[in-house]
């Protein structure tokens, strides 16, 4: 590594900062870049990543630190270093080409650019030499650089050909995931809404490819993508398919048990490289956290397991205590890499889940007598327990899953199922307190609106479903990390949500993400809590995201404003991935506030952004899941339940209980407060001003469709209505497809 700092020293990203050292001679993303490109006719060499990405860490310890591949870059490339969390849509281009040019894609990526930011050759991760059946790295800098000098205009005229490609892609007919998968490509969009008959055929999908035996969805590795199984657990919800919730719970129950999950922090790792989910990619996402707080809130829910619901709050106070800012927002992520502890102190290289492993050896220091116990429970084993090492990186070492239960133990030890859990409670305790002084894994502490979105609707369902002292923290999280969003991160000149804060600087224009994520946060959190604050600014919010994004053409909303003419591509983002598509958020987004407020214009933009898929949507449910769970509520029948009441009162409690204790996925649920909170409200949502308490006590009202049953004071008589507005919704939804079957 160089010691002298390059461009990106002063760049606030912390991806960026991480490669100021080296000898490489990088730029940021801008004109500054460009302008050298253009006058030393040079091509550009893009290199994108962000800060927890394992592998991009490798590419940067052998080839960017590597004082002749650096040499090399420097005589022959303009070398650019983009944040892909910071610029989505710098990334999702060229993403874009990587992926139709070779077939899959990932980061780090490398794409080689003519100096009009057109690219002409892409990949992903390449060695330092050739291995694994990849080209060495130095060799593809010196065959582009010699092609670039004898076959330009073979490379331009190939770069021209392969954009203008990509542009058509990007066309209301030219494809994406909506076309690909459901074989609309090539005509005009589609106006029809699918029916309920591609929701079965969405389920079947995710059907054929469950693996029964270890949960989740084919073969390794394997991904959480909570969309998935929050679509089957609302379509088991609408159409009574048990099968569907019980393949939804079980991936839930096996990902909860095995070493996916940090059983001893809490919170998820990135992914399992191994089918079982027993060997992770250690890295911890802040998305990755928010999505699967709320599937297992709603799993939870569904399946009536308060084992699910503790995995819910585990992850939550994680995030809490690891993942939260001073002042209430939540960073990005934590590496996968650190220092191991036996290295403590020295310059040794990080490896991979150093920080997360264990040997034998150490928990009998650590818990002397009580050591078996936590052993069984954590599947420790003598000489290590990984049964994958792609790196060489575990032996010796165990990741810790849940090897086998209580009662388990309890046979096998002679102990009692409750001196179980209190010796594996305090072994937790203990084994916490001694990797807390390790050297921990690297936090990339930038906050990022959609991000913080997606973790503030986390937190308000958490505070509807959770009781206690869980509830009261989650709602206290989630207000402040919306107060944060809207003091330092709205700007209300502009009336433009701002993407990214670090160290007290703001930047970067927010993206469709960031406005869809945070409406969705905040229609959570106005549910949860009342205050009607957070619903003006989901409106404004919402309105905004419509003006700067919406296609009337096509129908959706693009990624960017297609402002920046650096960006070549407006892409519309279609794939529910690691995280969800913008225009998926937003559908239900507008679900919740078409309930909410009369607006001919919402209802008009989901039934456009539904029928862009065409009628055969059942067909694409791999790739927008999260899209099949917007269907999902589009064709259940819709519940409103306002509980007015003062909110510490008991009998308000007591009714909010009951209704956290049904699964209730398509109900806008509204708390009102007495007197001048009502009066504030009512002047929002005019229908809640006619609503009283009656007798002076807390009172329930429980509307489906529009057709609102008798007020109750009793949790029993609102449990009651509840289970009846369920069977008629289940019943209503029978009918419709049988006339739309016939």
């Amino acid at each position: 590594m160089s010691d002298l700092a390059n461009r990106l020293a002063g760049e606030p990203s912390p991806y960026l900062q991480q490669h100021a050292g080296n000898p490489v001679d990088w730029y940021p993303w801008g004109d500054e870049a460009f302008e050298r490109a253009r006058r030393e006719d040079k091509p550009i060499f893009l290199s994108i990543g962000y800060s927890t990405c394992h592998w991009c860490h490798v590419m940067e310890h052998e080839s960017f630190e590597h004082a002749g591949i650096a040499a090399l870059l420097n005589e022959h490339f303009v070398s650019i270093k983009v944040d892909r969390e910071e610029r989505p849509d710098v990334d999702r281009v060229y993403m874009a080409f990587v992926q139709a040019t070779t077939g899959s894609g990932g980061w780090p990526m490398s794409v080689w650019l003519t100096p009009d930011l057109k690219p002409f050759f892409g990949g992903t991760y390449f060695p330092p030499d050739s291995r694994w059946g990849r080209a060495g790295f130095p060799d593809v800098l010196r065959e582009v650089a010699k092609r670039w000098a004898s076959s330009r205009g073979e490379l331009l005229q190939s770069a021209d050909a392969l954009l203008e490609r990509l542009r058509e892609l990007q066309s209301p007919s030219g494809g994406g995931a909506a076309a690909s998968a459901t074989g609309t490509a090539g005509g005009s969009v589609p106006a029809a809404v699918a029916g309920v008959d591609a929701l079965a055929a969405g389920v079947q999908q995710f059907a054929s490819s469950f693996d029964a035996r270890h949960g989740g969805f084919g073969g390794a590795p394997k991904f959480p993508r909570p969309a998935e199984l929050l679509f089957l657990l609302r379509e088991s919800a609408r159409g009574g398919d048990g099968n569907a919730r019980r393949i939804a719970v079980a991936t839930l129950e096996a990902m909860a048990s095995g070493g996916m999950r940090d059983h001893i922090g809490g919170g998820f790792h990135r992914y399992s490289v191994d089918a079982a989910w027993r060997v992770p990619h250690f890295e911890k996402m802040l998305y990755d956290q928010a999505q699967l707080v709320l599937a297992y809130l709603e799993a939870g829910q569904a399946a009536g397991a308060g084992a699910l619901l503790q995995v819910a709050e585990d992850t939550i106070e994680y995030v809490r205590r690891d993942m939260t800012s001073p002042e209430g927002a939540f960073y990005s992520a934590e590496d996968a890499d650190s220092l191991p502890p036996e290295a403590a102190g020295t310059d040794a290289a990080k490896s991979e889940g150093a920080f997360y492993l264990w040997t034998d050896d150490e928990l009998d220091a650590l818990l002397g007598a009580d050591a078996e116990v936590a052993k069984r429970w954590l599947g420790i084993q003598a000489g290590g327990n990984a049964p994958q090492d792609p790196m060489g990186e575990f032996r010796g070492k165990c990741i810790p899953y849940l090897q086998q239960d209580i009662g388990e133990i309890a046979k096998l030890t002679g102990r009692t199922a409750d001196d179980v859990m209190a010796t594996l409670g305090a072994a937790r305790g203990t084994l916490f307190d001694a990797r807390e002084k390790r050297p921990r894994p690297h936090l990339d502490d930038k906050v990022l609106a959609a991000w913080n979105g997606l973790m503030i609707a986390a937190l308000a369902r958490a505070a509807h479903v959770l009781d206690g002292a869980a509830a009261e923290r989650s709602l206290e999280a989630a207000v402040r990390a919306a107060t944060f969003a809207r003091e330092q991160l709205w700007d209300p000149d502009r009336r433009i949500l701002r993407r990214r804060a670090r160290h007290g600087a703001v930047s970067i224009d927010g993206y469709a993400e960031d406005y869809a994520y945070l409406v969705s946060g905040l229609l959570e959190l106005f549910q949860t809590s009342g205050d009607p604050a957070w619903l003006d600014w989901t409106v404004d919010l919402q309105a905004r995201q419509d003006e700067l994004f919406w296609d009337d053409e096509g129908g959706g909303w693009f990624a960017t404003t297609g402002e920046d003419p650096s960006v070549l591509l407006r892409v519309k983002e279609e794939y529910d991935g690691a995280e969800p598509a913008a225009s998926s958020v937003a559908v239900e987004n507008l679900l919740t506030l078409i309930h909410l407020r009369d607006d001919p214009g919402a209802a008009a933009r989901v039934e456009k952004t539904l029928g862009r898929f065409g009628t055969r949507l059942g067909q694409a449910a791999r790739a927008v899941p999260l899209m099949m769970a917007a269907l999902v509520r589009y064709h259940a029948p819709a519940t409103q339940i306002v509980i007015v009441g003062e909110p510490a009162a008991p009998g308000t409690r007591a009714l909010e209980r009951v209704v956290a204790a049904r699964y209730l996925p398509f109900a806008v649920r509204l708390r009102v407060s007495p007197g001048d909170g009502q009066a504030r409200l009512a002047e929002r949502l005019p229908f809640v001003g006619a609503m009283q308490e009656i007798d002076g006590r807390p009172t329930a009202y429980v509307c489906t469709d529009f057709s609102c049953q008798e007020p109750v004071t009793s949790p029993e008589r609102l449990d009651e209505q509840l289970a009846a507005s369920l069977r008629r919704g289940s019943s209503a939804a029978d009918d419709a497809a049988r006339v739309r079957g016939n």
